[in-house]
């Protein structure tokens, strides 16, 4: 091992030791991210047809006369974006905590980035 390759190792111990937990998951989220071949959420872009993994934080059905909608915050470590399903009251498996890769094209609505009907892929419960 040479000296550079020790420093970064060290540099990488001394930030896992003083990093809170909040900023742990958020890099083992990008990192499972990367691996599942997903685009960081931070740089997802309107217009743009991407694929993003992470773990989805919260999930709330609207109940709305006209269109009931089930929508999901899917954090990947770098930032969300929230999965709209129009006309859905439930999904199985799209759950608090679950992790998921979802497919679509981007919009922003309300200064957030949101797939509307995304493809999805659930992965199985770690």
């Amino acid at each position: 091992m040479t000296t550079d390759e020790g420093r970064v190792s060290l540099r990488r111990i001394l930030r896992r030791l003083t990093a809170s937990e909040a900023e742990i998951e958020a890099q083992e989220l990008q990192r499972e991210s990367a691996e599942s071949g997903g685009v960081p959420a931070r740089q997802c872009m309107r217009g743009q047809v991407v694929s993003v993994a992470g773990r989805l934080r919260t999930v709330v059905y609207t109940p709305r006369t006209n269109l009931p909608t089930l929508e999901a915050d899917l954090y990947d470590g770098s930032d969300v974006v929230t999965l709209v399903w129009l006309g859905r009251r439930h999904i199985a498996g799209i759950e608090p905590g679950r992790h998921l890769t979802a497919r679509g094209r981007v919009a922003v609505r309300d200064d957030r980035k949101v797939i509307y009907n995304p493809y999805y892929e659930l992965e199985s419960p770690k």
